[in-house]
């Protein structure tokens, strides 16, 4: 199988699209062309970003022409990576439900990146988020730079595909564990103080629930924490602060001051506080509940 691409500065759409179909056709012996050779375009079995075609079913997977590669109803137009991953994503998360989410986070991002549309304004003023479109970037060689852009494009190919199937187990993963916080949400007497007997995927299953306060759930080093619920889980803006007074104290300090023993710390930002046991956990929950 031959992939075509354009040569030249790459850019993350193509990277990832690539990436993808790498991906759907693991094992099986894959040569990648980078041209704008038009002649050559035409000997590709699958022809990415370059080509002035959009047809899945030949293989040309092209957003550049006039008429585009279509438009989703959020108003963000389909680059490379969007239009492959409408072809390739279901069968590579082998879920609907997994490449969907993708599609949301990942996939459209870049979409908008590539098309030119901002999705996204700093709060800071000229401070900027580093994307996975500055990741890719950064395999492009500087301008003081000798490097084979090609032998570039292919590591960041690489990249990118390892972060495809992390990202493909992590959102299976969260699915599954977003089910379950579901059904302790569902079983808890109190709603107000939802306590995991494991570390689950719980923002964004209790922000859409008015009741939940604080979470209580155990850290890997077998100590157990009780978190603040945000309303948006992407902003920090806590539902209910733990007390003033707790902010930044530690050990003896916060235990006197909370009078629970085990008490081990809380944040300053008063969203985090953590104890030894999953009882003193609850205690600094109900507490900071009452408070």
């Amino acid at each position: 199988m031959k992939i075509v691409t354009h040569n030249g500065k790459f850019h993350a759409d193509e990277v990832f699209a690539v990436a993808t179909i790498l991906l759907a056709h693991e094992g099986e012996d894959i040569e990648i062309v980078r041209t704008r050779d038009p002649l050559i375009i035409k000997t590709g079995d699958i022809v990415v970003d370059v080509g002035g075609e959009y047809n899945p079913s030949l293989g040309k997977f092209d957003h550049h022409q006039t008429e585009g590669a279509g438009i989703r109803e959020n108003g963000i137009p389909y680059s490379s990576f969007g239009i492959v991953w409408k072809k390739y994503g279901e069968k590579v998360c082998n879920s609907r439900l997994v490449s969907d989410t993708i599609d949301k986070f990942l996939v459209m991002s870049l979409d908008a990146l590539d098309n030119g549309i901002d999705i996204q304004k700093p709060m800071l003023e000229n401070i900027y988020e580093y994307t996975a479109g500055d990741l890719v970037d950064a395999f492009n060689p500087s301008w003081r730079e000798t490097i084979n852009r090609d032998e570039s494009f292919k590591e960041a190919v690489e990249v990118a595909k390892k972060v495809l199937r992390r990202e493909i187990i992590r959102t299976r993963d969260k699915q599954e564990g977003k089910a379950m916080v579901e059904t302790v949400f569902a079983g808890a007497v109190d709603k107000r103080i939802i306590v995991l007997e494991d570390y689950l995927p719980w923002s964004d299953v209790l922000c859409v629930h008015t009741e939940p306060m604080f979470v209580v759930y155990p850290d890997p080093d077998k100590k157990w924490r009780v978190q603040a619920v945000r309303d948006n889980p992407h902003l920090f803006e806590n539902r209910k602060d733990f007390p003033s007074a707790w902010g930044g104290k530690t050990g003896r300090e916060l235990s006197e001051i909370t009078e629970v023993s085990d008490a081990i710390f809380c944040h300053k930002g008063l969203f985090l506080c953590g104890a030894q046991t999953k009882e003193g956990a609850i205690s600094l929950a109900k507490k900071a509940l009452d408070a």
